[in-house]
């Protein structure tokens, strides 16, 4: 059997680095999601329609670049694709501090969205891990963006309450400047660059990626699950303020109980689905909890009723936003993780875009209760789709390194495909790798152990 080793000293600061590296970044592009609704009504031309826009729009760039940023840092390096990302970022942020108008802190946001590296750091994490080590520094990092967001909808209205909107955008731009910083000094620098199919996206998996029934219901999934972000923030912020009157120098003080909370309300759905085995159950709840959120928090029914809507909405969004990657690695094929992944962000990012667009025009047209009412709708059309999903099977994904000797990595092949449990399987010859999909209760993992005898003596560890 293959024992489980701990990480070593390199691994932890690299992990600890990039988990910091993507915090800051991540910290920024949140901070101001519960505050552009109240602050950028001051800058010229704003409209309802425009500063939804403002709110939603670096996920165009987002989508669009994420997966092309990933694979060409495949081609000339991590470390440029990032520096370069980071200073993208930077300058988006100082553009949008010092914008006098609704049209300049959109081209700000643009720039943002622009410095897309998310794919890029997963690559560097994979790059500076080893195979065993590589599914919990992932987990690791994804911690980091969940502390982020509590963070941000903590610390942006505080700073927002001394400076405005200009001095979040410019600590934004300060953090992403940090970042360059922990980069150069903090990250170990990697020799070779390889491609990942555990990461990176793979592009002749990509029409696969895109036609798979299960992996599309999930795209949908986080598309929906955005967009009902964005949309919420162009509305929520308002309620807060102008219906509630709770002074957006306090808003934190709303936010912050409640997503503490959320935390705790998160267990129940994951006890359900992981342990229970309750999977579409926990799915309907979280979705139903998104739905009927938006009408709780309508303000009409006083601040606890508010609050309570908006630990609905939290809840089950941090359940969703932690369940849906999961899914989408247990249900894809082997070897597409990284490219689904890549596929599945690019959806995310969409969803945001659209749904800040959408829900500025809601605002303008109908107000905060158009808004509301927007995404308790959309919220509804999702739970058939959600319902109608298989729940993947006890399915786990392995990854096998070939030994260096042609013969031998024949021989490795062979013993593999006549293994029972064996689901599905893709050889990766540029990788020497190949990876498993295999049925955990009837695969002999004995079978993954690189030193196990074969016909004409034990299989050689490839360096």
């Amino acid at each position: 059997m293959l024992t489980k080793s701990p990480m070593n000293a390199l691994e932890r600061r690299s992990v600890a680095a990039l988990s910091a590296l993507y915090c800051f970044r991540m910290l920024g592009l949140f901070m101001v999601l519960p505050l552009l609704a109240l602050y950028a009504d001051d800058l010229r031309g704003a409209t309802p329609a425009l500063i939804g826009l403002a709110i939603g729009v670096y996920g165009l760039t987002q989508a669009l670049l994420q997966v092309p940023l990933g694979m060409l840092s495949d081609r000339i390096g991590r470390l440029p694709v990032l520096l370069g990302g980071l200073a993208v970022f930077a300058l988006g942020s100082f553009v949008a501090a010092q914008a006098q108008t609704i049209e300049g802190v959109i081209g700000g946001r643009l720039l943002q969205g622009a410095g897309a590296i998310s794919s890029t750091i997963m690559a560097l994490v994979a790059d500076l891990t080893r195979d065993e080590q590589r599914t919990k520094a992932m987990a690791l990092v994804g911690i980091s963006i969940g502390l982020s967001f509590a963070l941000a909808i903590m610390l942006g209205p505080l700073l927002a309450s001394t400076g405005g909107l200009s001095l979040v955008f410019n600590a934004t731009g300060g953090m992403a400047l940090l970042g360059i910083l922990v980069l150069l000094l903090a990250v170990p620098r990697v020799r070779r660059v390889a491609t990942h199919g555990e990461v990176g996206t793979v592009p002749a998996l990509l029409w696969r990626t895109l036609v798979d029934r299960k992996l599309l219901r999930l795209n949908t999934g986080v598309f929906t699950l955005h967009f009902l972000l964005m949309a919420a923030f162009v509305g929520l912020p308002l309620v807060l303020e102008q219906t509630l009157g709770v002074s957006r120098d306090h808003h934190w003080k709303v936010y912050l109980p409640v997503l503490v909370a959320s935390v705790l309300g998160m267990f129940p759905l994951i006890i359900l689905a992981e342990r229970r085995g309750r999977l579409k159950l926990a799915l309907g709840i979280g979705i139903c909890s998104l739905a009927a959120s938006q009408l709780l928090a309508t303000g009409a029914l006083g601040l606890t009723v508010f609050c309570l809507g908006l630990w609905l909405y939290f809840t089950a969004f941090n359940y969703l936003e932690a369940a849906l990657p999961s899914l989408v690695s247990k249900s894809v094929y082997a070897g597409g993780k990284g490219t689904a992944l890549g596929v599945y962000a690019t959806f995310q990012f969409l969803g945001a875009f659209v749904g800040g667009a959408a829900g500025g025009l809601a605002l303008q047209l109908g107000g905060t209760s158009a808004v509301l009412a927007l995404c308790s709708v959309v919220a509804v059309l999702w739970l058939p789709m959600a319902l109608s999903m298989e729940a993947p099977g006890n399915l786990a994904n392995h990854l096998v390194r070939l030994p260096a000797d042609r013969q031998r990595a024949e021989a490795v092949l062979g013993r593999l495909r006549a293994a029972p449990g064996v689901a599905d399987m893709l050889v990766m010859r540029d990788e020497d790798t190949v990876y498993l999909k295999v049925d955990a209760e009837l695969f002999d993992s004995e079978l993954l152990d690189p030193g196990r005898d074969l016909p004409g003596g034990p299989i050689p560890e490839r360096g």
